[in-house]
């Protein structure tokens, strides 16, 4: 008998990341939460990512609390996190010690799959994610970035897919976060990986490009067991396929997801009245860009294109810009463009542009990625980008974090020192370890209570701000949604380019 397809909805977590700059709050999520609880997801997608320092910086929310708060309404629901591999859930690599026992309190606190995966699809960078998600006892989703270019074809992704089989996956995710595998790509690909692996294969794929949905579909024909989508009302753009297309795609077949038309329906009115809160940090794209395809550019990256050449005064730069990133990509070996080598890249990008020569100036974070210390790139580095950023240096070409000291007691001692005694708990020195700059001041603020502010200040405020939201949406036209530009999305995950939200 053939087997159900299971779905994974993300309109917690990848839903809201890729439409509303990761703005919604937690409180937004509960009332709808048993609902959800109730449709029988093979998972629900709603923490990791951007939404960990998002927390924090954005809305002064303790980011470990989200899964506790969640969990008393969703107990029967697996709870999925995206985990970047060594760079957890930041921008750069991690001691062992701060992955580990950042995997044992996700687990400990309700996060049952881990979906784990690189930016370069360095292994070495996933292994030990994966070692201790395993012997927590927890879901290991192994990923692969799918992507396209040289070095990539269906034997270089079934090659990746099979090494992470071997050391210890439990599922294997082709994660295609801009959109670009083609209907019939999809097809072969999932149909070598059902041949090959004795393992369950889960498709991730964003609708920038518009072929998601019928990708989904190829995918279905070809035997893929999962696959992911976000509820209507947070799909489509630079999001994912809706839920109930793809359930009503497949009833009465063998596939049938058997999935509650009336309940997703539900939900999705609900999520369509709290978009509108929302509205400010809608994405600026109303239908499909194609420029994923030809610069295989994701949504979230584009916008914040357009928001370094603001701060340059070089809007005008913005198509040249986007003819520079697959040059760059490509002198940098080919890396997919997913958090953070797609920064590394938009950032040299701009700067070749707005400076008039290229690699003129090179920052030290690209520096650092030639230098091997994001790990292995896909292909070759161009000899020439390779002297003019390190010299005569010599790449390392070890695992990066080997090179790292543990960071779990540094993190202890700098955190008591700031808030003048012992942190309360150790998940406030992993958020202190994982984010510093921004855990720090969260954490001060907790300390002095009500955020740091007087409780009848914090109450007016709050106040002040539901009203501005309320009013910023009875101003946007209900078919527009959100009348936002990319310009207010640019810096929106955090300070600076390197911090720029990303997809994944």
């Amino acid at each position: 008998m053939t087997k159900p397809l299971q779905i994974c909805d993300l309109m917690l977590r990848d839903g809201h990341q890729s439409l509303l700059a990761t703005r919604m709050r937690t409180d937004d999520m509960l009332p709808i939460a048993e609902t959800i609880d109730a449709v029988g997801y093979w998972a629900v997608e709603m923490w990791g990512g951007a939404t960990f320092d998002s927390a924090m910086r954005f809305l002064d929310e303790n980011p470990w609390e989200r899964i506790r708060r969640l969990k008393a309404h969703m107990p029967q629901t697996p709870f999925m996190m995206l985990l970047r591999g060594q760079n957890v859930v930041g921008y750069h690599h991690y001691p062992d010690d701060v992955l580990e026992r950042f995997v044992v309190h996700a687990h400990n606190n309700g996060i049952e799959i881990f979906r784990i995966f690189d930016a370069l699809n360095d292994v070495r960078n996933m292994r030990k994610a994966m070692e201790v998600v395993n012997r927590v006892g927890a879901h290991a989703q192994a990923s692969i970035c799918y992507t396209i270019g040289p070095p990539y074809g269906i034997d270089y992704f079934v090659e990746v897919a099979s090494r992470l089989a071997e050391m210890g996956a439990d599922s294997i995710c082709v994660k295609d976060m801009a959109g670009l595998i083609s209907p019939y790509a999809a097809y072969e690909l999932i149909s070598r990986l059902k041949a090959e692996l004795a393992l369950p294969i889960h498709l991730h794929s964003h609708s920038t490009s518009g072929m998601a949905t019928t990708a989904h579909l190829k995918a279905v024909e070809a035997g893929v067991d999962i696959v992911d989508t976000a509820i209507s009302a947070l799909s489509l753009t630079t999001s994912h396929p809706p839920t109930e297309s793809i359930v009503t795609m497949l009833r009465g077949r063998d596939r049938d997801t058997g999935l509650d038309l009336d309940r997703l329906a539900e939900i999705a009115g609900y999520f369509g009245e709290i978009r509108r809160k929302y509205a400010s940090f809608e994405s600026g794209l109303f239908g499909v860009d194609v420029r994923v395809l030809q610069y295989q550019i994701p949504g979230g990256m584009l916008s914040n294109l357009v928001s370094q050449l603001r701060e340059q005064g070089a809007e005008d730069r913005y198509e040249a810009v986007l003819d520079e990133v697959p040059r760059v990509r490509a002198d940098l070996g080919y890396p997919p463009l997913v958090t953070p080598s797609s920064q590394l890249v938009g950032t040299q990008a701009t700067l070749n542009v707005v400076l008039g020569e290229r690699y003129k100036v090179i920052p030290e974070e690209v520096r650092q990625y030639v230098r091997g210390y994001y790990g292995r790139p896909p292909a070759a580095i161009d000899p020439d980008v390779r002297r003019e950023a390190i010299g005569d240096e010599e790449p390392i070409d070890c695992r990066p974090a080997d090179l790292l000291d543990p960071g779990m007691e540094k993190a202890r001692e700098k955190l008591t020192e700031l808030l003048g005694e012992p942190p309360e708990s150790e998940e406030d020195v992993i958020s202190y370890a994982l984010f510093p700059q921004v855990a720090g001041p969260f954490l001060e603020r907790r300390a002095k209570g009500a955020d740091g502010r007087e409780p009848l200040v914090a109450a007016v405020a709050g106040l002040l701000l539901e009203r501005a939201a309320q009013e910023s949406s009875a101003t946007q036209d209900d078919g527009a949604r959100g009348g936002g530009s990319p310009w207010k999305l640019g810096w929106r995950a955090g300070q600076g380019y390197w911090h720029g939200l990303m997809p994944g």
